[in-house]
């Protein structure tokens, strides 16, 4: 996620839904805390994550490999 709008429960960003096609845009904060991983835990920021890249440099790698990679 690139920008938050706490106002109105958005942010925007890379996202992947796992269906192989990641693209730039919204997605909902509401929705976002009630995803859960493999384990049943929520969603964590990355609080250490440096990034190298534009962000349109990570969607279109994010592309051509089908979903987001770090």
């Amino acid at each position: 996620m690139t920008e938050l709008d706490p106002d109105h429960e958005l942010a925007f960003g890379l996202c992947d839904l796992g269906m192989g096609e990641p693209e730039l845009g919204y997605v909902s904060l509401t929705e976002l805390r009630t995803v859960r991983g493999k384990l049943g835990l929520p969603i964590e920021r990355d609080e250490h994550f440096d990034a190298d890249k534009t962000l349109s440099a990570y969607a279109e790698e994010a592309r051509q490999h089908g979903g987001i990679v770090t």
